[in-house]
């Protein structure tokens, strides 16, 4: 069982990590968490490889600490994508849940 419970703990860790790499606000990220900024920094240290390989599978760029007008573009426009998909999955959702009524 302590196992299971840790696994969760880094998967939550994981999560705030990949959440601060994609705003490249860790200082909001930080306060989103409930957390020191150092711990997400300790966080960071300990998954950021990790994290950044699987953003780099997803396509999905890291932001920098000063970013540019592409790479904001960049972001927004991997953001409607995400949003139209999600948007497309509610709207399919709704579909079956109308057909089992």
């Amino acid at each position: 069982m302590p196992n299971k419970k840790i696994a969760v703990v880094e998967e939550v860790k994981k999560k705030y990590v990949r959440m601060a790499l994609e705003t490249g606000n860790n200082a909001s990220i930080a306060r989103k968490a409930g957390i020191d900024r150092s711990t997400l920094k300790k966080w960071m240290i300990e998954y950021q490889d990790e994290i950044s390989d699987q953003m780099e599978k997803e396509d999905i760029s890291i932001l920098s600490d000063e970013p540019t007008h592409d790479e904001l573009q960049k972001k927004y426009d991997q953001a409607m994508k995400l949003l139209g998909e999600k948007e497309l999955e509610v709207a399919f959702l709704r579909e079956i849940v109308k057909k089992t009524l």
